[in-house]
């Protein structure tokens, strides 16, 4: 075929020098509709807005689920720091009180039998990790 370039309304591709209308997706023929291009934008704003919503709303319970951690991390390493000469067994609750010097051990005496500075009542759950107890405690009473 000849190198001169075909009219518009003639599709032939220029690679495989070959008439190929029939292989398009959409139609090629002079009394085929027009191929309009909607506005979209409306549509977009809205849907970015809902994953933007969805992806903060993820951030947060994220957030929210570390701090936790955090929480937990800061609690265990201060029992387990504590000054205590028994082994605790997993599942009853400990006492943890500060003494005179600001050290904190840890006790089975509650703090309504004694007058220790107290810091917060814990437990020890099955994979042996201190779980704070008083807080929920707190938690409850405030919601009733």
């Amino acid at each position: 075929m000849s190198d001169t370039k075909k009219p518009d309304n003639i599709v032939f591709n220029q690679e495989t020098q070959k008439y190929d209308a029939s292989l398009k997706p959409y139609a090629t023929n002079v009394g085929a509709p027009a191929i309009k291009v909607t506005e979209n934008v409306t549509w977009k704003n809205k849907n970015v807005h809902k994953a933007n919503q969805q992806i903060k709303a993820k951030y947060l319970e994220l957030k929210a689920e570390y701090e936790k951690m955090m929480d937990e991390l800061e609690y265990n390493n201060l029992v387990y720091n504590a000054k205590f000469s028994f082994q605790p067994i997993i599942g009853d609750t400990y006492h943890l009180y500060r003494d005179k010097n600001g050290q904190p051990f840890l006790s089975i005496i509650s703090p309504d039998q004694c007058n220790f500075d107290f810091v917060g009542s814990f437990y020890l759950n099955s994979e042996h990790i201190w779980k704070r107890t008083d807080q929920e405690d707190d938690k409850t009473q405030q919601l009733q």
